[in-house]
């Protein structure tokens, strides 16, 4: 039997991120053999990552990574923001989306595949995650930009709104300076001509039910006027280039994009968990049928 040495444990753990005496029992059962140890534990963290996956995790962190016109979002959950403030987890967000721009991976099953810088595929350091961290943790969603315009990145402080835009003409600033207004307005179209003919006529339809009879009474051109002044006030609200933008509040959006010279192509907006229902957990219930157990 080899000797297990704290040292040869040590450097195990840093392989794999698994626990020290999880370290130990595998370097034991494997004879001291490093390389067999790490992937029985990588087998053990797989099998307890399939044991977690049906477990919801709507919490986590989007990550961004930018080379020029090449871009790319990642969304990556976790079962609490607990974990999601996790070093760990940081930094395993930041590899993954490191690992999407520098392989090109069209969406989440090729990222899955793609190697990062330690040279463990993204699927596999996922499961070492899984294991280290102790939640259920899934890649969920990828968004990416190539283009040779202009694009603007941007992820809140928080870590739960990431936004990519294109911009043709202006600058890379400007790009940054909409997507942070995306990310706080989170406009639902780009332009007028972007919002949906069924809206406009449900908006129509609903602004005149809501007016008087004597409004109703006035002749049809007033009428049209009136309803149009309302129906553009609520396209402004519902686009990009009608809002009022974030960091110069007296111009609209596309009065600053028409400045400067440039068109905004299109923006991409994730939000950490949107469209995941999440349990909703009633600890005192919880505390009571244990109590009765």
């Amino acid at each position: 039997m080899a000797e297990i040495t704290a040292s040869l444990v040590k450097e195990l753990r840093e392989r794999t991120g698994a626990g020290m005496m999880e370290c130990k029992k595998a370097l034991t059962e494997t004879n001291g053999d490093i390389d067999a140890a790490a992937e029985a534990l990588r087998k053990s963290g797989a099998a307890k990552a399939d044991k977690k996956a049906d477990r919801v995790a709507a919490e986590g962190r989007v990550g961004v990574a930018q080379n020029g016109g090449k871009a790319v979002l990642v969304e990556i959950n976790s079962e609490t923001d607990f974990v999601a403030n996790d070093v760990n987890f940081k930094s395993f967000v930041d590899a993954v989306a490191a690992a999407a721009l520098a392989s090109g991976a069209a969406d989440v099953e090729a990222l899955k595949a793609a190697k990062l810088a330690s040279g463990e595929t993204v699927e596999e350091a996922r499961a070492t995650a899984v294991q280290k961290l102790g939640e259920n943790i899934q890649i969920r969603r990828l968004v990416k930009l190539d283009t040779a315009n202009n694009v603007g990145t941007y992820v809140h402080t928080n870590g739960k709104i990431g936004v990519l835009v294109e911009l043709a003409g202006g600058s890379e600033e400007l790009a940054r300076g909409l997507a942070m207004h995306v990310a706080a307005m989170n406009p639902p179209h780009n332009k007028a001509a972007d919002v949906p003919a069924e809206f406009v006529a449900k908006e129509k339809e609903i602004e005149l039910a809501k007016m008087s009879e004597k409004d109703k009474a006035k002749p049809a051109e007033i009428l049209e006027k009136i309803i149009s002044g309302k129906i553009n006030k609520i396209i402004s609200e519902v686009t990009l280039y009608g809002q009022s933008y974030v960091l110069d509040g007296d111009k609209t959006v596309e009065a600053v994009v028409k400045a400067a010279g440039a068109d905004v192509v299109g923006f991409q907006r994730l939000v950490v968990g949107e469209g995941i229902e999440k349990v909703q957990e009633d600890y005192l219930a919880e505390v009571a049928k244990a109590m009765q157990v």
